[in-house]
């Protein structure tokens, strides 16, 4: 028997199955996997991966609050924020008369050779500043994209772009990059009430004065818009929450625009005349506290802070004290006369001169020994003779007296920086006394606090803290008026009187004109004091001051000038106050105030022999 050898082919089948059956299985399990891996994705991660997508086509935009306008009494706008744009252009666009690719004829070349200077002109007149700043622009090479000018406004742009198309240009368009630039800040007036007002930062941040006093309320809160978009755009049934911006408030101050540009140019004009280091002035309403001009100068553009000397961009009548030499008398003799130390009528047997601290103090006029009533002393402006009446008085209690005319702390105007000047308070020398008594030392204060300190005088002895906010928006956008500091009483009424006596006195017996202001009863007080500098640790220079009041028979308004370091002079009447006459006269005028019908008094200085 023949046995057959097997072949491949006779071979069982039962060997391979094993590999077929494993290849199975790993196939099932990697279906067995994904399948896991789709459930994991459609039932667990749903809600991730669905919050992702719509972070993915959702957009968030700011809505900027517009910054609260400042107004003056009159409703005069001093300050607002408006919406703007940053206008760019294409040189290559103006280079080429708008031919990118084409070949330009003779009269395309022209034209785009003019072109520059043309929309520089255009430019200048729609947006300000010279044809010069902005050719650079315009003219820059190998480029497409040139910042022109930033901060502009819509109307102003779209006023622009109609120009454009009326002269036949091309080339200027909006940055569109930034969609929700800040809205810019504009001080119409110019440098009107800058010192006042202060300005804003690139970032819209109140810097200086009112812009820093109130920049929480004037800032509002920036307001939201989250919504949904596609490759195509703005999604219009997606989902879309809008919380709206809520805009600053809008302030009205108590000043008077006029009256604030004509004062400053007053001041602007006696400091250049006088060659002084700088001035500021004051006009009050002697019944409220209203403050209705604030001057200084030299000033500042607050459009343009970046330009400004940083020594002029703040308020010197509130921040810088200074030794307020016999405008001062007025506040001693008002306390005086209160506590019953002298009469206007008094007669006072004067010395030539005084010791004190060691020191002989005479008078700015010379004399020998002489009788002279008491409101003489304040006429002639005698220290001699003003601190031989303080040593009558108890030190404390005249003190206290300067005190209650807001000596020594700041008035509450609640403007930055504001000193509070320099009143001893507790032990206080006799030399003290006696600088304090007469303004010579002891006590410095600002333009702002004296001039309220003699306004209580002026107002039967009624002190008004000056006050700056008359009114404020409330939540519904309607101007309410702000409520006030208490007013106090300093001396009565009788001795405020006669201090108003005594200051009318003095301009019957001004020689010259220079306190006159036709038809009305006026009084004044002038000031000069010898300043200390700290260098040379000696006394170099004046500070040259008169103050009055009007009418003097029911006064109404106060104003008080105040020059620095002149040049030109060194006496309060012939430095300050030729600068007091024309902006009394300015405020009587301005505001109405009737001329006096009552007959000049006689108001000797001096007794019959």
């Amino acid at each position: 028997m023949v046995t057959k050898k097997a072949s491949r082919q006779d071979l069982p089948l039962a060997k391979p199955v094993p590999r077929m059956r494993v290849m199975v299985i790993i196939t099932a399990m990697i279906f067995s996997l994904a399948a896991g891996k789709a459930v994991q994705i459609q039932a667990i991660d749903a809600d991730s991966i669905a919050a992702d997508a719509a972070k993915q086509i959702t957009i968030s935009s700011r809505i900027p609050a517009m910054r609260g306008a400042i107004f003056d009494r009159n409703n005069e706008a001093l300050a607002f924020s408006e919406n703007t744009v940053t206008i760019i252009a294409d040189p290559k666009l103006i280079r080429t008369n708008g031919k990118l690719d084409e070949p330009m004829t003779d009269k395309d070349k022209a034209a785009a050779a003019a072109a520059p200077g043309r929309i520089a002109e255009l430019l200048t007149h729609f947006v300000g500043g010279s044809a010069e700043e902005y050719l650079p622009a315009l003219t820059k090479e190998k480029t497409r994209y040139s910042i022109v000018a930033k901060q502009v406004s819509r109307q102003n742009y779209a006023l622009l772009r109609e120009a454009m198309a009326d002269s036949d240009l091309i080339g200027l368009s909006l940055d569109t990059s930034d969609e929700s630039p800040p809205p810019a800040r504009r001080y119409p007036q110019g440098t009107v009430a800058a010192n006042v007002l202060g300005f804003v930062d690139s970032k819209g941040v109140g810097q200086g004065g009112v812009e820093l006093m109130l920049n929480a309320s004037l800032t509002g809160t920036n307001g939201t818009e989250v919504y949904e978009i596609s490759p195509n755009g703005r999604i219009p049934t997606g989902s879309s929450v809008l919380v709206p911006a809520q805009n600053g408030k809008d302030y009205q101050l108590t000043l008077d625009l006029g009256l604030q540009l004509q004062a400053e140019q007053v001041l602007a004009e006696r400091v250049s005349a006088t060659r002084a280091k700088s001035g500021s002035a004051v006009v009050l309403n002697v019944k409220t506290g209203e403050v209705l001009a604030l001057a200084n100068y030299p000033t500042y553009d607050p459009n343009n802070v970046g330009a400004a000397n940083q020594d002029n961009v703040g308020n010197r009548a509130i921040t810088d004290p200074f030794t307020p030499g016999s405008v001062h008398k007025t506040l001693t003799f008002a306390a005086m006369i209160d506590a019953g130390v002298v009469r206007a009528k008094d007669v006072v047997n004067l010395p030539a001169v005084i010791w004190s601290g060691g020191k002989p103090i005479e008078d700015p006029w010379k004399h020998g020994a002489v009788k002279v009533y008491a409101r003489g002393i304040v006429v002639k402006s005698s220290n001699v003779g003003t601190i031989m009446l303080a040593r009558k008085m108890d030190k404390d209690a005249l003190v206290n007296y300067y005190k209650l005319f807001g000596l020594g702390v700041k008035t509450g105007i609640g403007l930055p920086g504001e000193s509070a000047g320099v009143l001893p308070t507790q032990n206080v020398a006799d030399v003290t006394r006696d600088g304090m008594a007469f303004g010579g030392s002891g006590v410095s204060v600002t333009t702002l606090q004296e001039a309220a300190a003699i306004a209580a005088i002026a107002n039967g002895g009624v002190y008004n803290p000056p006050y700056l906010l008359k009114a404020a928006t409330d939540d519904q956008g309607v101007m309410r008026e702000l409520p006030q500091a208490a007013s106090h009483r300093v001396v009565g009424a009788a001795a405020a009187k006669e201090v108003v006596s005594m200051m009318e006195a003095m301009q019957i017996h001004a020689t010259g004109e220079i306190f006159k202001i036709d038809g009305y009863r006026t009084g004044t007080k002038t000031g000069t004091t010898k300043k200390y500098n700290s260098e040379c640790k000696c006394y170099k220079g004046y500070v040259t001051s008169t103050v009055g009041i009007a009418p003097a028979e029911d006064p109404q308004l106060l104003t008080y000038v105040v020059i620095d370091e002149p040049k030109g002079g060194s006496s309060g009447q012939a430095v300050a106050g030729p600068a007091y006459q024309d902006i009394m006269t300015l405020a009587l005028h301005r505001y109405g105030v009737k001329p006096s019908t009552t007959k000049t008094p006689k108001l000797p200085i001096f007794p019959p022999n």
